[in-house]
């Protein structure tokens, strides 16, 4: 029995074009002693994997090796175990990779129930609602009657943290890339404002919006939203600086803000990767799963259907054209 499995064959210069990867038939291995062999259901697809292409070593986590299977974090059942830790049957999530298969000696693996949906443990449990949870709790420390701005708020990760902030008692500024992700944010999502960053007028809404300046800043993107919530930032506002997708594809970086806007402000800034903090995952798993079964956390999944359709569907996520957490269903 053979099955596919997509591997990067070449580093991305700017764009992630087809000719980075090439899918492979390869025959299912013999497991040694303590291996396990899991059949992938779903993967996801993130902004992070462009990094992951990347030949940067000076990084949080290591490059995928040329002619390897590309990194990607996937959900799927034990077909084969010589593992007692994961017996036949195991349903489990962890960095498997764009395969249908894959073999694991049970590190990294994380054990789901199997009654959770796959779209909800992808776009909430998993890296998505581990990385909200982590960057809004732990980094910015939210308090009640403070006002948030983030970035790509529309996406899994955003779209998480607006939520909970909002929960907690926030004023909430969700920025997205279009009209119908906007809408989405305050009609579905109850976000207090929603702006469209492509707009002529975005910063003039933004402080009309932010009238007694921003606290917090979740910064999802970079690009030209950055600069006015900077603007923006109260004395002692905090930022967690968690992705720059649109820097990911430029060969040179954009200017940054000014650090003696950092002075004046005396700001906060951090970035974070979960990499730090596998750790804590199952503690973190375990409040997000408790939120979601409250009805405190909305999601949507846009689904990809078939292997094949995983290379492109990354280029979803940089042209803005996903609508919720990208996945592909096997």
């Amino acid at each position: 029995m053979t099955y596919q499995a997509i591997k990067l064959v070449k580093r991305p210069t700017e764009a992630i074009t087809p000719d980075l990867f090439e899918t492979t038939s390869q025959a299912l291995p013999t497991l040694k002693d303590d291996e396990l062999l899991v059949k992938l259901t779903h993967l996801s697809l993130d902004p992070a994997m462009r990094g992951w292409m990347s030949a940067d070593e000076n990084s949080y986590i290591p490059p995928v090796q040329l002619g390897d299977t590309m990194r990607a974090s996937g959900i799927g059942f034990v077909e084969q175990s010589n593992n007692e830790q994961f017996p036949v049957g195991t349903r489990v999530m962890g960095l498997m990779g764009l395969t249908e298969y894959a073999v694991s000696n049970g590190s990294g693996l994380n054990k789901l129930p199997a009654e959770l949906p796959a779209e909800a443990v992808l776009s909430v449990i998993a890296l998505p609602g581990i990385t909200a949870y982590h960057g809004l709790f732990e980094v910015l420390k939210p308090e009640s009657g403070q006002t948030i701005a983030i970035t790509a708020a529309a996406g899994s990760v955003g779209s998480l943290v607006g939520q909970m902030a909002k929960n907690k008692g926030l004023t909430v500024i969700g920025i997205a890339g279009s009209k119908e992700k906007c809408a989405w944010l305050k009609d579905e999502l109850n976000f207090d404002h929603a702006l469209n960053y492509k707009d002529a007028d975005f910063a003039d809404q933004l402080n009309a919006a932010a009238k007694d300046g921003i606290d917090l800043f979740f910064e999802n993107t970079g690009g030209i939203a950055q600069q006015p919530i900077f603007e923006a930032m109260n004395p002692h506002g905090r930022i967690a600086v968690c992705g720059m997708i649109a820097e990911y594809n430029k060969t040179e970086a954009s200017p940054g803000p000014s650090w003696v806007g950092i002075i004046k402000r005396r700001l906060t800034i951090q970035g974070f990767t979960m990499p730090d903090h596998w750790h804590r995952i199952p503690e973190y798993g375990q409040a997000l799963g408790a939120m979601l079964s409250k009805g405190e956390l909305t999601y949507r999944a846009h689904v990809l259907n078939g292997l094949d359709q995983a290379p492109d569907g990354i280029n979803l996520l940089f042209r803005g054209e996903n609508k919720g957490k990208l996945i592909v269903a096997l």
